[in-house]
């Protein structure tokens, strides 16, 4: 392993153990619903901001990933984000 890497490992484990990775949704505050798909599934993420610190944060409440069915596969890219609101 490269010096480089072995940061970035020891990087990522500091961030995934010391910090919560999921937000406790408020439900007076607005929501933001960010999607993707790429070849044959879609995923999404919901997220909220938050002030923390004096200072707004924007954080993940739920991941969500769903492979896409045979007779999806035709849509077209717009179609299936809009077949992943619904």
């Amino acid at each position: 392993m490269t010096v480089n890497r072995v940061k970035g490992f020891e990087y990522l484990r500091q961030a995934l153990t010391t910090a919560s990775l999921l937000l406790m949704p408020d439900f007076k505050l607005p929501f933001k619903l960010y999607i993707d798909t790429s070849g044959d599934s879609l995923g999404s993420s919901l997220h909220q901001v938050k002030i923390m610190n004096d200072k707004p944060v924007e954080g993940p409440i739920c991941f969500i990933s769903s492979k896409i069915k045979s007779t999806e596969l035709k849509y077209g890219e717009s179609q299936m984000e809009c077949l992943w609101l619904v």
